[in-house]
């Protein structure tokens, strides 16, 4: 993060490749904001305590809602799933997200199933 400085949304998600692995962009009181490439399923999971802001920059995400509804976000739009609700995000084609949450909650949430190989439980990772 620069401070002061702007930062180049397309650089930030030129500087790596790894999917369901979040990078912090920059901070906004106690939230980050994170930018991360997905393709395929994350895992079931819930955030007890925090909402969770999805805001889809290229490609697709669908979040399904369990026992609900499967939620279906094209380019350019945005849906926040409330604290406490079960959700799995999936990318049916490779696509590049951001996402607002309090700085330190982890991808997986507080309550989630078994985390499959190629998501990165993590509460983000700095750029560069």
């Amino acid at each position: 993060m620069t401070g002061m400085e702007p930062i180049s949304l397309t650089e930030a998600l030129a500087s790596f490749t790894d999917r369901w692995s979040p990078r912090i962009v920059t901070t906004v009181n106690d939230y980050d904001v994170r930018v991360a490439k997905v393709a395929g399923e994350h895992v079931w999971h819930t955030h007890d305590n925090t909402d969770e802001f999805f805001l889809v920059l290229e490609g697709e995400l669908h979040i399904a809602l369990r026992g609900e509804r499967t939620v279906v976000l094209p380019k350019g739009s945005v849906f926040t799933v409330p604290r406490g609700t079960e959700h799995r995000p999936y990318a049916p084609v490779p696509t590049e997200i951001l996402l607002l949450e309090p700085t330190g909650t982890s991808t997986v949430g507080d309550r989630h199933g078994e985390i499959p190989g190629h998501v990165d439980a993590t509460t983000g990772h700095a750029l560069g």
